[in-house]
């Protein structure tokens, strides 16, 4: 469903993203996992159409992406950033918010979509008619994920979803996104610095730094800590501590 080929990217004279190459089958969910500045959140921009400077080949079901991308692309492609209130319009009430891309993509029954979203993300109908500041952040991000999934898309391209939650809430939305990708079918790549988060979530994950995938793991073999890379078995080490 997703694939990228020698990916390059380049910020000016500054190139950030090495060469990077992975496939993601119809349904997985992979990780891409690192430290701050790795290279992991500008792959998934790449993906999303939020970078254009880059080269080398990235697919979505089979399909060649240039470097803009046109309405289809954002009804089969939807991304969660980390920050659920930056992402939120502060002047929009979340009935506007969810009402506004189905307006973009021509999609009928706007009341029906818009209260079944808000049951498949567990808020409440008296969120329909607040804006994000009376909301927490959990809910923040429900009404994000609600937004990103209300047309329906194939491919949702998950950005840090939880590290801006407090921990206990981390949790929940973690068990919201696994419940709504297997009721929805639906590919994902999560982008996480938290090995956790990604063991939690994906079936397979590539571990970065520099710029550059070192090692690509299955969930079973970072469980079973059969890494052969050093910075892949230091990440472990530190989340072990972490959890300790």
């Amino acid at each position: 469903m997703i694939e990228a080929g020698r990916l390059n990217v380049h910020f000016g004279d500054n190139q950030v993203v090495h060469n990077v190459s992975f496939s993601v089958a119809p349904g997985e969910t992979f990780g891409l996992v690192g430290e701050s500045g790795s290279g992991k959140s500008t792959v998934l921009r790449c993906l999303a159409g939020l970078v254009d400077s880059w080269d080398g080949t990235l697919r979505i079901d089979g399909q060649q992406l240039g470097h803009k991308r046109d309405r289809a692309f954002f009804r089969k492609v939807q991304m969660v950033f980390q920050d659920p209130y930056g992402s939120l319009h502060p002047r929009q009430t979340v009935d506007r918010i969810l009402a506004e891309p189905l307006a973009i993509h021509g999609v009928p029954d706007a009341e029906t979509r818009i209260t079944r979203a808000l049951e498949e993300v567990a808020l409440p109908r008296t969120a329909r008619f607040r804006y994000p500041h009376q909301l927490s952040g959990g809910q923040r991000q429900r009404v994000a994920i609600a937004r990103a999934l209300i047309a329906d898309p194939s491919v949702l391209l998950l950005d840090e979803p939880t590290s801006a939650l407090d921990v206990s809430v981390q949790a929940e939305v973690l068990n919201l996104l696994a419940d709504l990708r297997q009721a929805r079918q639906l590919t994902c790549i999560l982008v996480s610095h938290n090995l956790a988060v990604v063991g939690h979530l994906c079936e397979r994950l590539a571990v970065m730094q520099g710029g550059r995938i070192v090692e690509i793991l299955s969930e079973q073999q970072l469980r079973a800590g059969q890494a052969t890379h050093s910075h892949t078995r230091d990440l472990i080490a530190l989340s072990h501590e972490l959890e300790g």
